[in-house]
């Protein structure tokens, strides 16, 4: 009997550490991380594929976080993906020629938005757009691309 229960102690405490690694695997995956964003200001980037960037995704420079993705909407009228970003009040003095990539994390990780500096005297202030975007690389696609140019060599 006392080992029976020995066993189920050790089978729950277990259970119980796997629970744990999973939930700090999903926060480390999903960047649920402390930034909270409530003081900056915000900026809009327009693109034409988006790939799988979501909600709350960062946004960096120079591998630096500067801020969250707030919201992504899609504009009918243009056909074109309407990214917001929430940039942290201490960063206020990036180029308003700055252009905006949406690049991958890794192999696995997820995606995020990378600001590139520009050279201008003029800094971004709220409500700008980022003129200079670059959509994300579809995998898909560029497997689909080598794929029908080496069936066209073998003609």
């Amino acid at each position: 009997m006392q080992q029976t229960r020995a066993v189920e102690i050790g089978t729950g405490l277990f259970v119980f550490l796997g629970i744990v690694a999973l939930f700090f695997l999903t926060t480390r995956v999903t960047n649920f991380d402390s930034y909270e964003g409530d003081e900056g200001y915000t900026l809009t980037a327009r693109f034409d594929n988006i790939g799988s960037l979501k909600l709350r995704s960062p946004v960096s420079m120079s591998g630096v976080k500067v801020g969250r993705v707030s919201s992504i909407i899609f504009d009918d009228e243009m056909l074109e993906a309407v990214v917001e970003l929430r940039i942290d009040a201490r960063y206020s003095k990036i180029p308003n020629d700055s252009d905006a990539s949406i690049l991958t994390q890794g192999i696995l990780g997820g995606q995020y938005v990378g600001l590139e500096p520009g050279g201008s005297e003029e800094f971004f202030a709220d409500q700008d757009e980022i003129q200079f975007t670059q959509s994300a690389l579809v995998l898909e696609k560029l497997v689909s691309k080598y794929l029908f140019s080496q069936g066209d060599k073998e003609d």
